[in-house]
């Protein structure tokens, strides 16, 4: 068994505790918090686990780590970069292997800040660990599942990887208020929308994917439409007003010798009667879907689900698992970074380990 500790309990963390708990091989060791008032409660009070594991929450960074042979490094790192390198390089010097989706810059560590790179790969061969950074979008929904459909075709013209959501049921206020700006003013640019943030976030899986199917990706551009709601609306974080952003509709391309070739598109509303003219999810809130545009046309459509909750969770789940999955894969490797095509997205586990995915 593997030991993992999840640094975080907000929305990924609390995902992360929850896969960690079931998931083939590994076993919840500990959850590291920055707040003192969790410090000591059940891991399980975080997850909505319907008993208590017996791990609870602590600030001790060191005494978590000493438990553990790798973590799920679930805390925010998009506003906070220095601080989430400092942390993921405080494991790694520990021999702590490490999984994040947590800095969007080193999804693609070759095209990453070359100072992070230096520094995170000084501290993994330093003790002897491995860093994987990926997600669902960006993450395996972008780079291992493209690559993967583009093998089943002959001829490729070009790739789009959708992301298809309406956030009417996605209770993340900062996330949708602040960062997409949904019921803001149309006068205004939100922050995940700003000029070449989009490329920051999706570039790295762009240029990964062109890498793994032998494309050098020459540019990158953006193109961005946005869509006031004709009326107010209802949505689990309370109304959105008549004439605010309701919809947008971004697109990062990557070029190669003057054609598109791999197109990363975010179709997403507040609400469904919002927009109605753009694509729509083929059923539910949303999905994520890879489109070859080649020979054959292939179109793979995910989408996942919780009980009792939405597609945004479910996205979440699958990427805490794509990550934890990794963490067998990634104790056997040299030290160093790893990226979303190194590492496989299902590793072997003896039969025994992998028959305890099956659920009664």
């Amino acid at each position: 068994m593997r030991r993992v500790a999840v640094w975080g309990t907000g929305n990924m963390g609390s995902t992360a505790i929850r896969s960690v708990t079931a998931f083939p091989g590994l076993e919840l060791a500990g959850v590291i918090t920055s707040s003192p008032d969790k410090e000591g409660r059940d891991a399980a009070t975080f997850a909505g686990l319907g008993s208590p594991t017996g791990v609870t929450a602590t600030t001790d960074v060191d005494a978590a780590l000493s438990v553990s042979d790798a973590v799920a490094y679930m805390a925010s790192g998009d506003i906070r970069p220095d601080d989430a390198i400092n942390d993921i390089v405080r494991c790694l010097r520990a021999g702590v292997h490490v999984v994040t989706p947590s800095l969007y810059s080193l999804y693609d560590p070759r095209s990453a800040p070359k100072e992070w790179v230096d520094r995170l790969t000084a501290a993994a061969e330093e003790g002897g660990a491995t860093l994987l950074v990926s997600g669902v979008d960006p993450g395996w929904a972008n780079d291992a599942l493209a690559v993967m459909a583009a093998g089943l075709c002959t001829r490729i013209k070009t790739i789009y990887c959708q992301e298809i959501f309406d956030y009417s049921t996605y209770d993340q206020p900062y996330a949708v208020k602040v960062s997409c700006g949904f019921g803001g003013s149309m006068d205004e640019m939100p922050m995940m929308l700003l000029p070449s943030i989009p490329t920051m976030v999706w570039g790295g899986n762009i240029r990964l994917i062109g890498r793994g199917l032998g494309l050098e990706i020459d540019e990158i551009t953006e193109e961005l439409e946005r869509l006031p709601l004709e009326e107010s609306v209802d949505t689990v974080m309370g109304p959105f007003e008549k004439g605010t952003q309701g919809a947008f509709w971004l697109k990062i391309i990557g070029w190669s010798g003057g054609k598109k070739r791999i197109v990363v598109d975010h179709i997403t509303r507040i609400h469904p009667s919002c927009a109605p003219q753009w694509p729509q999810p083929d059923e539910g809130a949303g999905d994520h879907r890879v489109v070859v545009d080649g020979d054959p046309q292939l179109t793979i459509v995910s989408r996942a689900d919780l009980p009792g909750g939405n597609r945004a969770g479910g996205g979440n789940t699958t990427a805490a698992n794509r990550l934890l999955g990794a963490i067998e894969w990634l104790a056997t490797q040299k030290p160093g970074i790893y990226d979303g095509l190194d590492v496989p997205l299902h590793t072997p586990l003896p039969d025994e380990v992998e028959a305890t995915r099956w659920a009664d």
